[in-house]
């Protein structure tokens, strides 16, 4: 990913401790996957209801088995690492990498009331609460938050609604952050991706990408942010085509942008339709 002399490398290699946030799949696998490579003297926690494929608990790494959508199974966790943080000799800063995150496709409130209730407290919510927790700790010894975002936190998107506000809280949240946190040595980092080879769209209700062909690989989203923090940047669009639509999105009346959406999104929404009719009638 990146030379050994890189500056990227240096930057990760300052870090004693990594909390990672749905390392089982995606963008937050690759973080794990990233972290293992180039920062391999950090002390690694993931947090997510499934263990990430070949990620052993050991001397230098431990899984928490735990749903971020539950206050107290949160809570339980962040004391358990604020334990293991204080009770070991290594007090160097802390990268923080609030990943976890899903969507739902279709007009509000599909799938259900309770889904986009979840999806408030996942996106939201859970990252509030878990850096708010660690966020004595991470003062103490100075670190790097990063929050996963999204190109669509730049506008209102119909039928993304609840999951574009989400990201869009997250993004501001982040920058308001970033700038609060430098003072003390603390940065934060939005990140915000386009379109991404993960398991989004199949949680989302899309059987396959919408937009076959066109996209980017957590690799690539995980390289560029990176890349970012090391430049001590604060927010960062993965990708240039995504970059112009950012930059014209955020520039548009928000009624039009919603408009504008509400066109690109209904026809994106009658392609699983139409598949689906399709396998209905082949049998």
């Amino acid at each position: 990913m990146f030379s050994e002399e890189s500056k990227e490398v240096s930057f990760l290699r300052r870090f004693s401790w990594v909390v990672v946030t749905g390392g089982s799949s995606g963008i937050g696998a690759e973080f794990l996957r990233a972290i293992d490579s180039l920062a391999p003297g950090a002390f690694v926690c993931n947090l997510s209801r499934t263990r990430p494929e070949a990620f052993t608990d050991c001397e230098r790494r431990r899984h928490f088995t735990c749903d971020l959508e539950r206050i107290e199974e949160l809570q339980a966790v962040a004391a358990e690492l604020l334990a293991m943080m204080l009770g070991r000799g290594c007090s160097g800063p802390v990268l923080l990498v609030n990943n976890s995150g899903f969507g739902a496709y279709g007009e509000f409130p599909d799938p259900n009331p309770g889904h986009n209730a979840s999806m408030v407290d996942l996106n939201c919510r859970a990252p509030v609460l878990l850096t708010g927790l660690l966020w004595p700790e991470i003062l103490r010894r100075g670190g790097q938050i990063v929050n996963v975002a999204s190109l669509a936190a730049y506008q209102p998107t119909p039928f993304l609604a609840t999951y574009a506000a989400s990201k869009a809280f997250l993004l501001h949240w982040s920058l308001a952050l970033d700038c609060e946190g430098r003072r003390h040595g603390v940065r934060s980092l939005a990140v915000c991706p386009g379109p991404t080879a993960t398991n989004f769209f199949r949680r989302a209700g899309f059987g396959e990408a919408p937009v076959p062909g066109y996209g980017l690989t957590p690799e690539q989203v995980v390289r560029e942010s990176i890349s970012a923090m090391a430049k001590g940047r604060a927010q960062v669009v993965n990708g240039f085509p995504n970059k112009l639509l950012a930059f014209f999105s955020q520039r548009m009346p928000k009624a039009f942008a919603a408009s504008m959406g509400w066109r690109l999104m209904a026809r994106l929404r009658l392609k699983p339709l139409r598949e689906a009719k399709r396998r209905a009638d082949a049998k």
